[in-house]
């Protein structure tokens, strides 16, 4: 009976009306010019420069990605640079699947994908239906209920909560998914997502998404102690108004700036979360707040909130704040951080160690709830 109700809730809605699209694919509220969705009025110059920067790039990489590993090995320092500048959008499915490690993943894996979504069963299955419409609601690919794009994103999440039960589905992942599947196929994008929760070139993420959310709280303690540090006076104005990390920047690492971000601000992102790792995320968050520092210290409670889950237009112009990102050296302090955080949670662990255990689930559900109210208030806004 439950398989017939899966099927029924697939079956295609109506093909919505044609709009005005920006040049991702994303229905234009408007008509302003902001940077996602100008094409018209680039000069020729700067189509010409493109060009030649897509040159370069497929030279670099080779036909189908051949070269890349050749080329990366001899020049590091040149393809982060060309990286961090931002990967072409025609060359950057192709780039992403050769970064992460999921060509790889996928060549060793024949079949696989194929069987997780034909022949297994999830006990996930209605909560990712429940989901898909508020993944990227105002995309194209994503608009028509039950369309090719939303059954596509249904797949991958499908077969990725067969592929690693322990993890299964959680609410934030269909926006990596989703993004993935923009510039790439249902298989490379399940490789892509296996390659990043399980870590094939860089820390595995799955325990942003295991119960209780462990890496969430490790990621969020960090960044507290990063503002702390590097934004000394902000930091203060936080413990004042009682703003916690877990308010406003849990969903910057679940769904590393996929969600409510402008598109081509998480782009850029993630060309360099794939190269360099989640140091990014936090050194973006911390560039946001030092762009935004003189007006946050203020704000009451409210309206600081408020503008921690809003940051204005200018703040999210890549150009503007990865120069500030990138003049954050985090490495060093982050390794003791992390250090200073497990050796937090592992006190008491002899002496009074089911109460460190409450306190920690207490903790656990307290983030998983502000996480869900924080996804359920944007997607009442989106509908």
């Amino acid at each position: 009976m439950e398989k017939k109700r899966i099927a029924d809730d697939l079956e295609p809605g109506p093909t919505p009306s044609p709009r005005p699209v920006d040049r991702f694919g994303f229905i234009k509220q408007d008509q302003t010019n902001s940077p996602e969705g100008i094409t018209k009025s680039r000069s020729t110059h700067e189509r010409e420069r493109e060009e030649r920067r897509i040159r370069k790039w497929r030279k670099m990489i080779g036909v189908g990605g051949n070269d890349w590993s050749h080329y990366e090995k001899r020049n590091p320092h040149v393809v982060k640079r060309r990286i961090r500048k931002g990967i072409p959008d025609c060359l950057r499915g192709l780039v992403w699947q050769l970064i992460s490690g999921s060509r790889e993943l996928l060549l060793l894996n024949p079949g696989v994908y194929e069987q997780l979504v034909i022949y297994e069963s999830s006990a996930s299955e209605l909560e990712i239906i429940r989901d898909i419409s508020r993944t990227f609601p105002s995309h194209v690919f994503f608009q028509q209920r039950h369309g090719p794009g939303q059954r596509s994103l249904y797949n991958v999440l499908k077969a990725y909560s067969v592929y690693d039960r322990e993890v299964g589905y959680v609410q934030g992942m269909g926006f990596l998914a989703g993004l993935l599947l923009l510039y790439m196929s249902e298989e490379d994008a399940f490789w892509l997502l296996v390659a990043l929760l399980k870590g094939a070139v860089h820390a595995p993420m799955e325990g942003l998404y295991q119960a209780g959310l462990p890496l969430v709280q490790q990621y969020l303690f960090q960044f507290e102690q990063l503002v702390k540090e590097f934004l000394p006076k902000l930091g203060q104005h936080f413990s004042d108004e009682m703003i916690n990390p877990s308010m406003y920047a849990s969903q910057w690492f679940i769904t590393v700036f996929s969600y409510s971000f402008p598109f081509h601000f998480t782009l850029r992102i993630w060309d360099i979360f794939l190269y360099e790792g989640i140091k990014v995320v936090f050194k973006v968050g911390l560039a946001l707040l030092r762009f935004c520092h003189d007006d946050l210290v203020k704000l009451p409670f409210e309206k600081l909130l408020h503008s921690l889950r809003n940051f204005p237009e200018d703040a999210t112009d890549p150009d503007t704040i990865l120069p500030i990102a990138f003049s954050f050296k985090v490495t060093k302090r982050l390794d003791e951080f992390e250090k200073a955080y497990k050796k937090k949670n592992g006190e008491g662990s002899h002496l009074g160690s089911s109460s460190t255990k409450r306190l920690q689930s207490m903790k656990s559900k307290s983030l998983s709830r502000i996480n869900s109210q924080v996804f359920k208030s944007k997607f009442e806004q989106d509908k």
